[in-house]
């Protein structure tokens, strides 16, 4: 049994996963936006519904290129002597999947958790700014609101002001890009790990793939420097 045309359609697939994740990305900055321009409680909550709905389209496209990688699978280690209908099988096990669908899998799609995390530093670094966002100032921890008046903006490694902050996910510490990609890549040569440079952070194995844009800090940086 050729497989040729299922894997073609499995590539289209992943080009659509393509276009999900760049329109979450968009959703994500007009949300920052919106924060920065002190219009965000309900238009926020807008945008997080987008999100949700985008996040929805990326579970049910993960399921159905898992239910025709299975149902391929499946077949080429049975090797039935007539061909099955591909179809009903690849039907069959999307259904399995999709029955077990909770919120909670929307709630924990990393693109999402990525939004709610940069909304909630962007509310940290800018809603000290405005006095009649009541909300988001209520949203903030208490130990962001001690350190809101001293934000931060020096990279722990180069001790200058981060020009592409990133944030760890791990640890939650941000480092100057180009800093502690440097040194994950030195210790890599040596074969060593990376510790968290964050001085009393215990994160012993800083990894590239750990570390995310933390864009509502580089508006805070920029919006810094332009005043």
């Amino acid at each position: 049994i050729s497989f040729n045309s299922v894997d073609s359609s499995l590539s289209s697939l992943k080009n659509c996963q393509s276009y999900i994740n760049t329109g979450m990305d968009i959703a994500t900055r007009v949300a920052l936006d919106l924060v920065e321009s002190f219009n965000d409680v309900e238009d926020v909550n807008s945008m997080e519904n987008v999100m949700l709905e985008y996040a929805a389209m990326d579970r049910e496209l993960n399921h159905y290129m898992k239910a025709i990688e299975e149902t391929v699978n499946q077949i080429k280690r049975e090797k039935p002597e007539n061909i099955p209908d591909l179809k009903s099988l690849v039907k069959e096990k999307f259904t399995a999947l999709e029955s077990k669908n909770s919120d909670s899998d929307l709630q924990a799609n990393e693109k999402y958790t990525y939004f709610k995390d940069q909304v909630k530093e962007m509310r940290k670094q800018f809603c000290h700014q405005s006095d009649n966002d009541n909300e988001a100032i209520e949203q903030i921890d208490e130990d962001i609101a001690v350190t809101q008046s001293q934000m931060n903006f020096i990279c722990p490694i180069t001790q200058m002001e981060m020009k592409r902050p990133v944030r760890n996910k791990v640890c939650g510490h941000t480092y100057d890009e180009d800093a502690i990609l440097k040194i994950i890549q030195t210790r890599k040569q040596q074969k060593k790990k990376v510790r968290c440079p964050k001085i009393g952070c215990s994160h012993a194995d800083v990894k590239g793939s750990d570390l995310v844009p933390d864009e509502a800090l580089k508006r805070a940086i920029d919006s810094q420097n332009k005043q």
